[in-house]
């Protein structure tokens, strides 16, 4: 065979084989959880944009086309061990929101959520909130994005249940804003959560001086704070559709858990010497204000709750770590997830 046709076969077999060889290489490194089938989108067209895993297969992150919030948002999510997508059974789930200027890591940065989820047979799910402060936004009545509950109850929820084996045992916790969240939710979506529990959440919006607390903290995010629930007095309607107070009979058949300091005063984790103008120490006094105004409700209403106002203490994560540890054990049992030995 002449050396130019030997060329142009050698050529020719390379070529095959490289078409041959490159779908099977494709194929090897995608993972086999996510190989098939195809992501199913949110009743309202929100769309998974993509999957990243992390920390040896045991969490991931997902990434979503939010028509709630008009622009993508991650969710970051534990799984448990035997853990597969296309898996037939599902598995409880628990949510955790978490508190204003943070973002989706807020748990898994601040605690050992993985350590503690890992010895249950529990999913975690970990949506971003930002400073959205659980709610559609008001916007001046005209509503519009961003829709942070639609995004939460509805786009967050339908994803992981539609794509990643998340069943409709449900349960909630949340810190500062997130337990805020996580109870107005409950609320605002009777069933939706077996358990839900607050840690140092404002309870109950309209209390003296939350508003302005409120406010002060939302203006951290909006030019135009009265965007997110609308002004307190014109459109207390709108307030009151979304405290947690006011909506407290609507939490009957769901187990409650609330925890916040009272006093003001600097507690185990803090400098006694602390300033007491220290913004940790104030707004947890009047956090804790309004958790007792909400429990006040709940026992008049003679709806159950497990409450642990414990008086000195600042608005931070020890305590809130020190909360979640100690409902961990009960939210795990009335999820119904199992305890690996």
């Amino acid at each position: 065979m002449p050396a130019g046709s030997r060329r142009r076969l050698t050529r020719r077999v390379g070529a095959i084989t490289v078409a041959l060889i490159s779908p099977l290489a494709m194929t090897a490194v995608i993972d086999p959880a996510y190989a098939a089938p195809k992501f199913k989108k949110a009743s309202n067209g929100a769309s998974i944009a993509g999957v990243k895993w992390i920390k040896k297969k045991r969490q991931f992150d997902f990434t979503i086309n939010s028509k709630a919030l008009g622009r993508k948002a991650k969710v970051r999510v534990l799984v448990p061990r035997n853990w597969k997508r296309t898996a037939k059974r599902t598995w409880p789930v628990l949510y955790a929101y978490h508190g204003g200027r943070d973002t989706y890591v807020s748990w898994t940065r601040s605690t050992n959520i993985e350590a503690w989820a890992w010895k249950y047979d529990v999913m975690v799910v970990m949506p971003a909130g930002d400073n959205g402060s659980y709610t559609n936004w008001w916007n001046g009545g005209k509503r519009g994005i961003p829709k942070w509950e639609t995004f939460h109850t509805l786009e967050v929820k339908q994803l992981v249940e539609r794509n990643f084996r998340a069943g409709g045992a449900r349960a909630c916790i949340g810190n500062s804003s997130g337990g805020q969240g996580c109870i107005t939710y409950a609320a605002r979506f009777p069933k939706m959560f077996r358990y839900a529990a607050s840690f140092s959440g404002p309870l109950s919006l309209l209390a003296p001086g939350m508003p302005q607390l409120l406010l002060y903290t939302m203006s951290g995010t909006t030019s135009n704070p009265y965007a997110v629930y609308g002004h307190p007095v014109r459109d207390r309607a709108n307030w009151e559709a979304h405290d947690p107070t006011t909506l407290a009979p609507k939490l009957r058949g769901t187990k409650l858990y609330i925890s916040s300091g009272t006093t003001g005063r600097p507690g185990p984790y803090e400098n006694p010497n602390m300033a007491p103008w220290d913004i940790g120490l104030v707004s947890e006094a009047a956090i804790g204000y309004s958790n007792q105004v909400f429990y006040n409700r709940l026992k008049k209403l003679k709806i159950p709750v497990t409450a642990h106002i414990y008086g000195d203490g600042r608005h931070s994560w020890p305590y809130w770590i020190r909360e979640a540890k100690r409902v961990w054990p009960q939210l795990m049992k009335t999820l119904g997830a199992r305890r690996f030995k």
